[in-house]
């Protein structure tokens, strides 16, 4: 029975007698990191979605009040000029041109009855049969038959316009990128019920933060390609719910601006890039870095960077952060120099860590 526990005191004693440095070092391995690289930035810039749009996009309306009888049209399609698009019930219309009708030849007849009393008092005053007051009434008579008969006469055009304008129809050639009349609906005297785009020019809808004011140009980046843009329009203030400036940009004029606009739909979303504002002589320089290597732990931005194998921490100044990357200036930036690039929050400073792609005599 003695045998066993004069073992276990022999394992414990050679235990206790071990190297201490192995355990301290495994508590102060190096932290692997992943480090990018800084780039200089000589003109800022800023990437944003946009929306095909067209030059022209109008509404359709009806010119006159009535209840929809039909519509020829659905929102998609490609329409030509003077294609019916939608008709109202003409009941009411036909019978406002009836009444104007029979106005009308109530004026004619009123005005014959007029201008023949006028001709047979001219006879009678030229006999001195006739005074000189009653001619000049019948005068006033004839010419205010004429006048009726003409006002009837444009009523009753205006009820035969109306008629015609029972009938929508394309007011051009294009594209119905909405329709929202539906048979059985009672609309009013200009209240939409399609958008046209009408074919032609392409533009391009960007809505830039507002502290970024649309600069002149830009780019349409199509894949490999890029495609000039040139700013037509910018609205007058920031839009109060967005918080956003909305510029429409045209695209460049070419082979390639024609086929991206037959080859891409309109209300497609596509990315735009712009340069935002030239640096001035006196401001600081910039430099890009991934967002993830940006630091805010309530000391102010900072970036960590690898030194004789310890992380250490420099200040720094973010002037705009953009989809996966941040824009930032500092005295100890230079570009080439490779910052830490993930897991930032959890770096201490003179923490033992390793670059990934670094040998493990390397240093920063």
């Amino acid at each position: 029975m003695r045998k066993p526990a004069a073992f276990l005191c022999a394992v414990l004693l050679l235990a206790g007698c071990g190297d201490p440095s192995a355990n301290s070092a495994g508590q102060t391995s190096e932290h692997r990191v992943k480090t990018r690289p800084v780039t200089s930035v000589t003109a800022p810039t800023i990437r944003l979605t946009g929306v095909i749009r067209a030059r022209y996009e109008t509404p359709q309306a009806f010119q006159v009040s009535g209840q929809i009888a039909t519509r020829e049209v659905d929102s998609g399609q490609r329409v030509a000029k003077g294609d019916v698009l939608f008709t109202l019930d003409p009941s009411d219309l036909r019978q406002s041109l009836t009444a104007a009708k029979a106005e009308l030849a109530s004026a004619k007849a009123s005005a014959a009855v007029a201008r023949a009393d006028l001709e047979r008092d001219r006879k009678l005053f030229q006999r001195d049969y006739l005074s000189r007051q009653a001619f000049d009434r019948a005068q006033l008579s004839a010419e205010q038959a004429n006048t009726q008969e003409d006002a009837a006469r444009a009523r009753m055009e205006q009820a035969q316009n109306a008629l015609e304008y029972a009938t929508l129809r394309a007011e051009s050639d294009g594209l119905l990128i909405e329709v929202s009349g539906e048979p059985g609906q009672v609309v009013q005297s200009g209240h939409p019920v399609a958008r046209l785009a009408r074919a032609g020019p392409r533009e391009v809808e960007v809505a830039f933060p507002s502290d970024v004011r649309p600069p002149a140009t830009g780019e349409l980046l199509l894949d490999d390609e890029r495609i000039a843009l040139k700013r037509r329009e910018v609205s007058g203030s920031v839009d109060a719910a967005s918080r956003t400036w909305q510029a429409r940009y045209r695209l460049a004029v070419g082979s390639s601006a024609e086929e991206l606009a037959d080859g891409i739909g309109l209300g497609e979303v596509v990315q735009t890039r712009f340069v935002t504002a030239m640096p001035d002589a006196g401001a600081p320089a910039l430099y890009r870095v991934p967002v993830a290597a940006v630091d805010e732990r309530g000391e102010g931005p900072r970036l960590w960077h690898i030194i004789d194998g310890k992380a250490r921490a420099f200040a720094v100044k973010v002037t705009r952060v953009e989809r996966d990357q941040a824009l930032v200036s500092g005295s100890e930036l230079r570009s080439g120099m490779r910052v830490i690039a993930l897991g930032t929050h959890l770096l201490t400073p003179d923490m033992p860590v390793r670059a990934l792609d670094a040998p493990r005599d390397d240093e920063e």
